[in-house]
């Protein structure tokens, strides 16, 4: 199964697909890890190839037969249908998954106060957050709201969502 999540930064979206990652033994595909890694190593991007190399990944991953968790913001159409071509590619269903905060006031503040776990990469400011391009969705996907919600919250409402048990992992946790 592809898991392909979509969202702002700062809206819970690499917290709750670390988690399913960990739910589901998945393979866990960021990203920002993939483009602050070749810019780390010198590489320039100029365009979407930290996309790009993250879709192969997926397709090899799938037809291993593995969950893969796909963690990006998937902005506009052209990305959410690479990423359903990858798993139509490696004969595998997928799983779309937008993560969304409601509130602007804490939206806000979480761009605001948080912190990074990749060397180098730059968080963007709220106002660049704002400006980002990011198109509505069209498609039937899952809509998880983390706005005044606990991440163990917003952890429980997508398990249920893909009919998966997070017990284990919120005891653990």
């Amino acid at each position: 199964m592809l898991y392909i999540f979509s969202g702002l930064p700062g809206t819970g979206k690499s917290t709750l697909a670390t988690a399913l990652s960990r739910i589901c033994n998945g393979c866990y595909l960021r990203v920002d890890t993939i483009e602050q890694t070749m810019k780390n190593a010198g590489i320039s991007l100029e365009g979407p190839e930290g996309y790009a190399i993250a879709y192969a990944l997926a397709e090899d991953n799938l037809r291993l037969g593995m969950n893969v968790i796909a963690d990006t913001v998937n902005p506009i159409e052209l990305t959410r249908e690479a990423w359903r071509r990858a798993a139509e590619n490696a004969k595998s269903a997928f799983r779309e998954i937008e993560i969304v905060c409601t509130d602007l006031d804490e939206h806000k503040r979480r761009i605001e106060t948080r912190k990074t776990s990749v060397k180098g990469l730059t968080l963007p400011t709220w106002k660049a957050v704002q400006n980002r391009e990011y198109h509505p969705w069209t498609g039937d996907r899952i809509i998880i709201d983390t706005a005044g919600a606990t991440p163990e919250q917003s952890i429980q409402q997508l398990c249920n969502e893909l009919g998966l048990s997070a017990d284990w992992y919120l005891t653990a946790t």
